[in-house]
């Protein structure tokens, strides 16, 4: 989003920019944002989706494959496949908020959300990206229209979320490589064309093929049983001397690792951003269903306890889209400014994704957690009719729940993050040095910080998420400090250090759409946003404060002093949640769907 829709351009901002610039001060890209351009092929995809989805969806839940197929077609007819494609091959070379819009409106069916995203994301990209011109030119057309149906083939039986463990083999004979091996949980497998395999190349160059279907030795195993995304094939492809000719090696030899991060870190957020979808029309069916629901003579949506959840799912899909919008807007930003008629411009833009990993892998934990847990909340306001199919709650739920495993494992995302901050500092590419100093020197005054006393235009808020910063800048400090040799293995200490930067980045981002839309509109017509803000900052401050402490009973030879230092740094605030909650809950039942 590299324009907004008043006109004016939004400034570029730089990974883990918000870790150490105030809160506020960076204009971010937002939900308000949008284009008429992008509103409008939200509205296609959307149409789409009641139109010809959901009103099938007992018979994609049956797996119906012809019907899958024809669906995708479908899609293509409409230019829902075309997006990530370059125009000079078939497609429509939009932007990344496009394309993650369109992620969103199609996550409101579980199975067929998955066929079309395995496909457009992960089957098409690793093409679009690292495609030779021969390779683009014969398979892109097709994968645009959906005349073809794209796979991505990494894990095995064996290797998980230890990709670079692969046993699946590849032999130069002759004009081609012979490929053997089993790949595992293949999304789109029994109705795929085309196959992105990846190989080790005499068992130590990591690379990657594009595989056709109809080629001698490759064949489909049994559907998998699942526990959701029933209407989805999940499949093994089994590949028994394959001859893949060298026209089809994607990249270069032994750089296969590089292809499947770049197109890992894409679904990461294509996921973060489609968990909305998904999350705003559970919202739908609860509200609707508690305004219905009579328990005592009154409407459940009249009980607080009801009340409460409905606000949490609604604050979560506020967080949610905030950071989504935001990394998609900063990506835009970034990758407006390449040539698109360039050659390398596909290559260029993944080098660019790159640096906003971090971003990618905290969004798709927050996301896909925070999804789970408003389903399991719009269940429980439908009672024992929510464990039941008859009410449309209890398929959204299971289909939900792969989201932790997908594109990653959330533990690997979370170690990911910590990981690769700390990389960046010794690579000199993040400059916390400055930082850590200013906040030791903080600490060293003995003064605690002083909450101010200006609870308007977000000044409390902006307060606790720059202590939260600070408290987390020092607590990595001394995680660094102590294992200094083996902070890899320390995954206990890493993991929560992820969660406190992951939900720093939630209220930062929060707080600064809120602010962008109080400038914009008014302060008087930001309505129960700022309830929304004082929520969302408030538990973030608080997680942050208290994982520190944690932490510091670990990591501080005297914890009682480290301790003490969190605690300058980390003062009481006093701040009503609840009431928060209960304005939250107002603006929900009033609209009866999610009103942001």
């Amino acid at each position: 989003m590299a324009g907004m829709n008043d006109g004016s351009v939004l400034p570029i901002e730089a990974g883990l920019a918000f870790l150490l610039t105030p809160v506020g001060s960076q204009r971010i890209s937002t939900a308000e944002d949008l284009s008429e351009e992008q509103r409008l092929f939200l509205e296609t995809a959307q149409q789409f989706m009641e139109k010809e989805v959901i009103s099938r969806n007992e018979a994609i839940e049956h797996l119906d494959y012809g019907l899958l197929k024809s669906l995708m077609r479908s899609a293509g007819d409409v230019g829902l496949l075309a997006v990530d494609i370059p125009e000079k091959y078939g497609g429509l070379g939009l932007d990344k908020t496009t394309s993650a819009l369109v992620s969103e409106a199609v996550s409101v069916q579980g199975s067929f959300a998955v066929t079309f995203g395995a496909h457009v994301g992960i089957g098409t990209l690793p093409i679009v990206i690292f495609g030779t011109e021969d390779q683009k030119t014969r398979y892109l057309p097709s994968l645009a229209t959906g005349e073809k149906i794209a796979a991505y083939c990494l894990s095995e039986p064996g290797s998980g979320s230890d990709a670079m463990g692969a046993k699946t083999t590849a032999r130069r004979d002759g004009d081609a490589f012979v490929l053997t091996g089993v790949k595992q949980w293949i999304s789109n497998a029994a109705i795929a064309d085309v196959f992105i395999v990846f190989a080790q190349i005499d068992g130590r160059l990591f690379s990657a093929f594009i595989v056709e279907r109809d080629w001698a030795g490759v064949s489909i195993g049994k559907e998998e049983s699942k526990l959701g995304l029933k209407g989805s094939s999940t499949c093994q492809l089994i590949l028994e001397d394959v001859r893949v000719p060298i026209a089809n090696l994607l990249g270069d030899p032994g750089r296969g690792s590089v292809i499947a991060f770049n197109i890992l870190n894409v679904g990461r957020y294509k996921l973060g951003v489609s968990a909305g979808g998904a999350a705003k029309r559970a919202l739908t069916h609860a509200t609707q269903y508690a305004a219905e629901r009579k328990q005592f003579q009154t409407p459940i949506i009249q009980f607080p306890a009801i009340r409460e959840k409905l606000a949490r799912i609604a604050t979560f899909i506020f967080a949610n889209e905030s950071m989504g919008w935001r990394l998609c807007g900063a990506l835009d930003a970034r990758i407006s400014g390449l040539d698109r008629s360039g050659d390398d411009y596909s290559r260029l833009s993944a080098e660019i994704l790159k640096d906003y990993t971090i971003e990618c892998s905290m969004l798709k934990v927050f996301a896909s957690e925070g999804v789970w847990q408003a389903l399991d909340e719009a269940l429980q306001i439908h009672g024992g009719y929510g464990y039941t199919r008859e009410y449309p709650i209890e398929q959204p739920l299971r289909d939900s729940r792969v989201n932790r495993i997908f594109e990653g494992t959330n533990e690997i995302n979370r170690l990911l993050v910590p990981g690769t901050l700390f990389k960046r500092v010794l690579q000199g590419k993040l400059n916390l040095m400055p930082v850590m100093a200013s906040v030791e020197a903080e600490i060293a005054t003995g003064q605690p910080a002083c909450p101010p006393d200006d609870v308007d235009d977000l000044v409390l808020e902006k307060f606790m998420i720059e202590q939260a910063k600070k408290a987390f800048i020092y607590t990595s400090g001394a995680a660094a400090q102590k294992h200094m040799a083996d902070l890899d293995q320390q995954q206990e200490i890493l993991l929560r250090l992820s969660d406190m930067l992951m939900y720093i980045w939630a209220a930062d981002s929060t707080i600064t759409r809120v602010q962008q839309y109080s400038e914009r509109f008014g302060r008087e017509k930001t309505g129960s946003r700022r309830a929304v803000v004082r929520v969302v900052a408030t538990e973030a401050y608080r997680f942050v404060c208290e994982s520190a402490r944690d932490l510091a009973c670990h990591l501080a030879a005297n914890p009682e002093k480290m301790i003490a230092g969190i605690g300058r740094l980390c003062p009481y605030v006093a701040s009503d949640i609840i009431a928060a909650r209960r304005q939250v809950a107002e603006h929900v039942a009033a609209a009866g769907r999610y009103p942001y």
